[in-house]
C-alpha cells in the first residue's frame, strides 16, 4: 500500500512530468532536424527549386517550440509550488485546530470540575477562594486564546483603526511590566534602559503592549530552566530604535529561524500535536512590528541556547 501511495506522490509525478516533457521535445527535435536534412537532400538530388517546396526555417521552428516547451514547463512548476504549499498550509491549519481545541478544552474542563465541585460539597470559604483563583486563571487563560484571534483577524483585514501616539517607551515598558506584574511572576524580568532614560517613539500603546504580553509569554512557556530569565533591552539610533528581548528559553535550530513568524508556525515538526499554543503569537507580533512601520526578527544560537527576538522602529525625524 505504501509503495503504490509512492508512486502518486507529487514530487515523483512533477519530476516524471517534467523528464517526460523534455523528452518529448528532444525527441522532437532530433525527429524535425532528420525530416529537414532528408528533405534537403531529396531537393538536392532532383534539382528542385527550393520555391517549390514549403520553406521551412528550421532553428525558427526549434526556438519557437522550445519558448512553448519552456512557458508549459514554467506553468507546471507554478502549479506544483502552489499546490506543495496548499497541503503545508492545510497541515498547519489542521496542526492548529487540534491545538486550539486543545487550549480551549482544558481550561473548559478545569472550570467543569472545580463548578462541580462547589455544587456537590460545602466547603470551607479558604478552599472556596483557592479554587475562585483557579478558575479566574482558567477563565484569563480562555480569554486570551480568544482574544489572541479576534486581535489577528483584526490586524490583517486592515480594519483595526487604533491611535497612534507619541510615548515614552522606555515608561510604556516599566507601566506595563508593574501593571501585569501577576502575569510574570515565575519570570524574573529586566529592563535595561540608555543612557538618556528616555525614548519617544509614535506607537499604539495597544498592539504594542499586546506584542510585549506574547514576547515574554513564549520566553516563559517555551522554556526549561529552572527560572525563566528576560533581558529587554532599549538602544536608540540615528534612524532606527531597536529593542531587543533575550530570553533563557529552549530556543531554536538555524533552518527555523525564517519559519519562526509563520501563521499557525511551531517550532519543530509542524505536525508534532504535542507542540504548545495556538502558533499564533509570533505572527500577530510580526503583523504589529509592520504596523508601526518596523520589523522583527528573531535569532538563536541553537536549541537549548535561548533566544534574541529584535524590533526594530522608526525613530522620530
Amino acid at each position: 500500500m505504501k509503495q503504490v501511495k509512492w508512486l502518486f506522490h507529487p514530487i515523483l509525478v512533477f519530476g516524471l512530468s517534467v523528464t517526460a516533457l523534455v523528452a518529448s521535445l528532444f525527441l522532437y527535435i532530433y525527429w524535425y532536424v532528420g525530416v529537414s536534412s532528408g528533405l534537403r537532400a531529396a531537393m538536392e538530388r532532383f534539382n528542385l527549386e527550393q520555391e517549390q517546396m514549403v520553406a521551412a526555417d528550421t532553428w525558427v521552428v526549434i526556438l519557437v517550440l522550445s519558448i512553448l516547451i519552456g512557458t508549459i514547463l514554467m506553468g507546471i512548476f507554478i502549479i506544483f509550488v502552489f499546490s506543495q504549499k496548499t497541503t503545508q498550509l492545510y497541515r498547519l491549519q489542521n496542526n492548529f485546530i487540534n491545538n486550539f481545541t486543545h487550549e480551549l478544552k482544558t481550561p473548559v474542563t478545569s472550570l467543569q470540575l472545580y463548578l462541580q465541585t462547589f455544587s456537590k460539597y460545602e466547603l470551607p470559604r479558604a478552599d472556596q477562594l483557592k479554587y475562585i483563583q483557579y478558575m479566574l486563571l482558567d477563565v484569563n487563560r480562555l480569554a486570551g486564546t480568544i482574544n489572541r484571534i479576534l486581535n489577528l483577524a483584526k490586524l490583517e483585514s486592515k480594519s483595526y483603526m487604533g491611535e497612534f501616539v507619541v510615548c515614552d517607551l522606555v515608561g510604556v515598558i516599566h507601566r506595563f511590566l508593574e501593571e501585569n506584574n501577576h502575569l510574570f511572576k515565575s519570570c524574573r524580568i529586566r529592563v535595561h534602559t540608555p543612557v538618556i532614560n528616555t525614548v519617544y517613539q509614535r506607537i499604539n500603546r495597544h498592539l504594542f503592549e499586546m506584542l510585549l504580553i506574547n514576547i515574554i509569554t513564549n520566553a516563559i512557556k517555551y522554556n526549561n530552566a529552572e527560572a525563566p530569565v528576560m533581558d529587554i533591552f532599549v538602544e536608540p539610533g540615528r534612524k532606527k530604535t531597536r529593542i531587543r528581548f533575550v530570553d533563557n528559553g529552549i530556543g531554536f535550530d538555524r533552518k527555523e529561524m525564517k519559519k519562526i513568524f509563520r501563521k499557525f508556525y511551531q517550532i519543530g515538526r509542524s505536525d508534532d500535536m504535542s507542540a504548545k499554543g495556538s502558533g499564533l503569537g509570533l505572527h500577530l507580533v510580526q503583523n504589529i512590528a509592520r504596523l508601526h512601520n518596523g520589523s522583527i526578527t528573531a535569532e538563536s544560537p541553537g536549541r537549548g541556547q535561548g533566544s534574541t527576538f529584535t524590533l526594530m522602529l522608526p525613530t522620530l525625524e
